[in-house]
């Protein structure tokens, strides 16, 4: 049994848990939003205090096999494209290392030809001597493979469904391995019998109607607490941006996750997941950023670039463009040309700033909250 039998019982057999939650995201007017944000922000501090953890994405490949209508790496796209080499991440951890993070998130699109067996360790085993909390966004894999990344020092794992609607799913996942609804449904599960203890969930807000999203993501998160309790969860809820490939989806209100639903939805799940960790990143405004702080979110990233090497400019001297699975050259780059980013991020403040705006709302940024010598 899985969380795919779950699944595809929704919507005729839902919890006492989720029939809670769906009444919580049913349209709510001012006074309303004014007591769940209330209670939210007083189960926040129960939970995790006055504190809010910092990290930062390191993009390390922008090359792909899926095709996925959304996403600026997708495979048909004609975008620059480049690949770390170990070195090259090293100086881009490091570069966040002197900002301050000592906790990263790798990401990298899935191709087996450039992000090869055994680069992803390579990269952990570079980097986990002075960056303690090292967390994975890759494509699904195995539990094994899962297994061999835990035991070269990858502590989380990130993997949104992208959209739980299986329609719209098949939609707009045309090719490649990403293709396979279920096994992508799986994948918190594999990584959690290979041995991750920090597993994020969540789904691009903007591709389907955000309240069947909603329910099957709280859905996901309740089975993953009964089944996988052992590991911490957080949940995330990006909403669609600006892209290579400009991705048009029709702005109906059922699909546009607007600022009132997406804090309603906050107040939402803090309610019903007293523990656990919610996310915002660097794709939402500042203001609205700050504004949360004190009312639910536990997790920011700040300073966020999404391109290889977009934080020192390393791999540029590589950029190529990839055609039916080859490397296609380009013209010899010039010095501003760089990789193409995933997708634009509104909040481009750094990471400083950000903390100091996290400071001055009486909060504790946290850029640390792990090390091996807890185990010694």
């Amino acid at each position: 049994m899985s969380f795919v039998d779950t699944y595809n019982k929704l919507p005729e057999e839902k919890s006492a848990l989720l029939k809670k939650f769906e009444r919580l995201i049913s349209p709510a007017d001012r006074s309303q939003l004014e007591a769940m944000a209330a209670k939210s922000q007083k189960l926040t501090q129960q939970n995790f205090g006055k504190t809010m953890r910092l990290f930062a994405p390191l993009y390390v490949s922008n090359e792909c096999v899926n095709n996925c209508s959304y996403c600026g790496f997708s495979r048909d796209n004609a975008i620059l494209r480049t690949t770390l080499t170990i070195d090259q991440v090293v100086t881009e951890a490091k570069h966040l290392y002197g900002l301050g993070f000592r906790n990263i998130l790798l990401v990298a699109g899935e191709h087996p030809k450039f992000v090869s067996e055994g680069y992803l360790q390579d990269c952990i085993d570079a980097i986990k001597s002075f960056i303690p909390t090292i967390a994975i966004e890759v494509g699904p894999m195995e539990d094994h493979q899962y297994g061999e990344l835990v035991d070269h020092g990858a502590e989380g794992l990130i993997v949104y469904q992208e959209t739980y609607v299986r329609e719209t799913y098949s939609k707009l996942h045309t090719a490649g391995p990403k293709k396979k609804f279920d096994w992508r449904l799986e994948c918190p599960e594999r990584a959690y019998a290979g041995g991750f203890r920090r597993i994020g969930i969540g789904a691009l807000f903007g591709l389907a109607p955000w309240r069947q999203e909603a329910i099957a993501l709280a859905a996901h998160l309740e089975y993953l607490y009964k089944h996988c309790w052992k590991a911490s969860f957080s949940v995330a809820f990006p909403r669609m941006r600006p892209y290579a490939g400009n991705y048009q989806y029709t702005p109906n209100p059922d699909l546009f996750l607007n600022d009132h639903t997406l804090v309603q939805l906050i107040f939402a799940f803090r309610i019903c997941f007293p523990q656990v960790n919610i996310v915002l990143s660097t794709r939402e405004p500042a203001t609205l950023r700050d504004s949360l702080i004190p009312l639910g979110i536990t997790h920011m990233s700040a300073g966020s670039q999404t391109e290889p090497g977009g934080y020192t400019g390393a791999g540029s001297d590589d950029l190529h463009l990839t055609v039916k699975g080859r490397r296609v050259e380009i013209d010899t780059p010039t010095s501003c040309q760089k990789a193409t980013e995933q997708f634009t991020i509104d909040d481009k403040r750094s990471p400083a700033e950000v903390a100091e705006t996290i400071k001055l709302r009486g909060y504790e940024p946290v850029w640390k909250d792990w090390d091996e010598a807890i185990l010694r």
